[in-house]
């Protein structure tokens, strides 16, 4: 139970933050490490051995550990990658791959529930325009502290985009019949893509901070009575690592216009679509050589 006077410097302090953020020009920047872990035993690493391990983990490090700078007024923000040069051979494969699916810098407005991302796949730009949808949030009571800001716990279930690379795993196949690891094998076979399963929800876990009273946060997550500082989503940590408040050169928050407009169910249509005829072009080469044999 907190003391009555820990209590009353909390409410003090906020009311001091709500104040400040009322004028009319704020702006704020925070900016956020993203890092996604993936268990490579899944995907044929028991063989490997760990020098192998660890020199494939420091490839893909550039596609799994990203850094991203949040850029938010009271009503829009702009969440984009905070791009650096790679050092030769840091994986850039890998980042062009990611790039497919991650897509580039993501508009929202919290007041007109507009959401608008850059997305780049297959060297053709589209620009993904749909309603901000939210999350059912649960608000915890739970605290800790990140960095100089008090933050507080929420909870939410999130459905999974069928194409969100950061929840992909191998399948499971200890629950199924021989018959059916029997009809997956020829699948398999046809299409590695079978191999791949995205669960349909996650749990998210919050922490947001009301010192920030700003209804805004990372990638697709807003919808809280303060800054999210920190996300927890399957195998994703996104952490805020440092906040300016009303930096002196400020900066215009600019709603992506590039590329052909296009919902997400259709463009998730165009990948499918996509990837469709990946698999012909794999399936008729496999069954060019098998022809051969």
């Amino acid at each position: 139970m907190k003391k009555p006077f820990q209590s009353l410097s909390l409410i003090f302090l906020l009311c001091i933050s709500t104040i400040s953020f009322a004028q009319q020009n704020f702006q704020g920047k925070a900016y956020y490490m993203s890092k996604t872990t993936m268990d490579l035993d899944q995907w044929g690493g028991r063989e490997m051995s760990p020098e192998q391990k660890k020199r494939i983990q420091e490839r893909m490090k550039s596609f799994l550990e990203k850094e991203y700078i949040l850029t938010f007024n009271k009503e829009e923000s702009i969440y984009k990658e905070d791009e650096k040069l790679e050092t030769p051979g840091s994986g850039r494969s890998w980042g062009g791959f990611a790039s497919s699916f991650t897509g580039g810098p993501k508009y929202k407005n919290v007041k007109t529930k507009e959401l608008l991302q850059d997305q780049e796949f297959f060297g053709k730009q589209f620009l993904i325009k749909d309603e901000l949808q939210g999350l059912e949030w649960k608000m915890g009571t739970e605290t800790k502290q990140i960095g100089q800001y008090t933050c507080f716990k929420a909870t939410a279930t999130k459905t999974v985009d069928e194409f969100d690379w950061r929840s992909m795993r191998r399948r499971n196949d200890s629950d199924k019949t021989e018959n059916e690891k029997k009809n997956d094998s020829i699948k398999k076979d046809d299409d590695p893509m079978n191999e791949i399963e995205v669960p349909k929800t996650i749990e998210v876990v919050a922490w947001y901070t009301p010192q920030v009273p700003i209804n805004q946060g990372p990638d697709d997550y807003w919808g809280l009575p303060g800054l999210i500082l920190e996300v927890n989503a399957d195998r994703t940590t996104i952490l805020c690592t440092k906040i300016v408040m009303n930096p002196e050169e400020k900066e215009e928050i600019v709603k992506p216009k590039k590329g052909d407009e296009v919902t997400k169910a259709e463009y998730n249509d165009i990948i499918t679509k996509k990837m469709q005829e990946m698999r012909d072009m794999y399936g008729g080469r496999r069954g060019g050589r098998s022809r051969r044999n």
